[in-house]
């Protein structure tokens, strides 16, 4: 019986090799059309850094995916010392990138296969290549020739330039079609990037799913202004939900709001809060999680709310909180800028002592006071905040002492601020714990110590962090003119000109104060003379904080 089945077996096997001889073929899957590139990316990488790796993984996924519509051109990031090439993590990242170069010098279109390859095992680049090179179809011998010769060191060296050219300092940096890549860096962002802008002739973004509709909702009040718009928040989260649709729900006109609030235990404003379609997207899901907390029924994306909606609003002309007190007649609205008085040739900054920014800008005021003398009443004010009756601030309790100590220097040796020469000194090369060493010249370390250390120091930091609070002052530094206007800077010539915007015709302001401009023209002839590599200073109006 068994040879009878083999024989059957044997006969219908013959019969369909003797009919394809024949000329009548078996049925073939038709062949795809060929789809001509479209969208040409640029990608900026090291070798050995996990975001490169996780950049080049995705690529290589979304080239697949898009069925040649997509090309990558890839550079790598890194610099020419003496002769030697060098990248960030060292002579095995050189070596990785020159393989991967020589891999796509090679053939071109098998790059992504074999980085990809090498990518399963980053950390231990470049092991393993050959086995690589093999599976991509590559000459393995000429790939090994190309990057141990010229010609590897000749396109790593082009590569660097070519990344240096392009301003990529960060891997991965991305450009699509000549202009800077901001959106996700998932597979299905890219994807969906390049079907919204060539969708037409890609035939692959035909058979994508409709991104998951993923519903966000915003609690806010019209009476906070641009703080609480939430339009800004919707605009970042699109870019992770390509589905989002978004819902605002106003404090005092919708029920929702109030509902909402209670259900997170929030009283502040905005709050913004995803409900359970957040399920729906995974992997924006994923991709969000250490922004997000969960709260009752929600998950609460984390924005710092800064307005009560139950509070008196300062300056609207209206009895908000229906006690009969409109306006700064309210007891709440005490401290708030709208009811502070103008106060001429007056000028505060607002800072964290341990924050770079704000030390900058406490330096750059032993220009302006010799430039503007009597003319400026200066007042120094620190940001934090009480918690279970302890000052917290955001570089840790070594800050917290240092503020405290600030204080008490003020208070003892205000007297023609007298107490600037001790935070002068502090405010040179790098903060260290040996503060007592600026007490110098009529300061008493021991009297300053005395005060920091007991109930008195802690309290006075205790009512002084109430008046950046009551302004919503969060930002280090923030200057403040005349007690009524913001500005922002850390140069000399910034501050001088924010001050002066309120103080016209003062001969201060006619005196020429160190800009930006000026201080990286005295480094860069200091790195000239020297080559000692001294720090860059921050670009424009930094800040801690913000």
């Amino acid at each position: 019986m068994y040879s009878k089945i083999i024989k059957t077996v044997a006969a219908a096997a013959l019969l369909a090799l003797a009919l394809t001889a024949c000329g009548k073929e078996a049925p073939k899957e038709a062949a795809k059309p060929k789809v001509e590139p479209v969208a040409k990316f640029e990608l900026f990488v090291m070798s050995k850094c996990p975001y490169g790796v996780q950049a080049l993984d995705v690529f290589a996924e979304v080239v697949e995916k898009l069925e040649g519509a997509v090309t990558v051109d890839i550079a790598y990031i890194g610099q020419e010392k003496d002769g030697k090439l060098e990248s960030m993590h060292g002579e095995t990242e050189v070596q990785g990138d020159t393989l991967q170069l020589c891999a796509g010098d090679q053939k071109p279109e098998k790059q992504l296969e074999f980085t990809a390859c090498m990518n399963e095992d980053w950390k231990n680049i470049p092991e393993g290549w050959e086995k690589c090179a093999t599976k991509a179809g590559l000459d393995v011998a000429a790939l090994k020739t190309c990057a141990d010769g010229d010609k590897g060191k000749q396109l790593l060296k082009a590569s660097f330039a070519k990344s240096e050219k392009a301003g990529a300092q960060g891997s991965p940096t991305i450009k699509a079609d000549g202009e800077d890549y901001k959106g996700g860096r998932l597979v299905r962002d890219i994807t969906r990037f390049v079907c919204d802008k060539h969708g037409e002739k890609v035939p692959a973004c035909a058979k994508l799913p409709p991104p998951a509709e993923v519903e966000v909702i915003a609690v806010t009040d019209p009476r906070c202004g641009e703080k609480c718009d939430p339009n800004m928040v919707f605009t970042s989260l699109k870019e992770v939900f390509p589905g989002l649709k978004s819902k605002v729900y106003n404090w005092g006109a919708d029920p929702e709001a109030e509902a909402i609030a209670k259900e997170v235990g929030m009283t502040m404003l905005p709050i913004v809060v995803f409900n359970e379609t957040l399920d729906k997207d995974p992997d924006g899901a994923e991709q969000m999680a250490r922004w997000l907390e969960a709260k009752g029924k929600y998950k609460v994306l984390r924005v710092k709310p800064e307005f009560d909606p139950t509070a008196e609003i300062c300056d609207n002309k209206t009895d908000d909180t229906g006690d009969g007190k409109i306006d700064c007649d309210d007891v709440t609205c005490l401290g708030k800028m709208a009811c502070r008085a103008e106060t001429p040739k007056t000028l505060e900054v607002f800072i964290m002592s341990q924050c770079p920014y704000g030390v900058m800008a406490v330096s750059s005021m032993e220009d302006v006071v010799k430039a503007f003398g009597k003319d400026v009443a200066f007042t120094i004010h620190y940001i934090g905040e009480e918690v279970n009756g302890e000052v917290q601030s955001m570089h840790g309790p070594g800050e917290v002492e240092e503020d405290i100590r600030g204080l008490c220097a003020a208070k003892l040796y205000g007297k023609n601020n007298k107490y600037l020469d001790y935070l002068w000194c502090r405010g040179k090369g790098t903060p260290t714990d040996d503060w007592k060493s600026c007490a110098v010249n009529g300061i008493n370390a021991a009297a300053i110590e005395k005060c920091a250390t007991s109930d008195e120091g802690k309290n006075l930091l205790k009512e002084d962090i109430k008046v950046a609070k009551a302004l919503d002052i969060a930002a280090s530094p923030t200057w403040v003119a005349n007690g009524k206007t913001t500005f922002s800077g850390i140069m000399p010539a910034d501050v001088q000109s924010g001050y002066c915007s309120k103080n016209e015709g003062l001969a201060g302001c006619s005196v020429k104060l160190k800009s930006m401009q000026d201080l990286q023209a005295e480094m860069g002839q200091a790195g000239g003379q020297g080559g000692g590599g001294a720090p860059q200073p921050p670009q424009g109006g930094g800040s801690c904080g913000q």
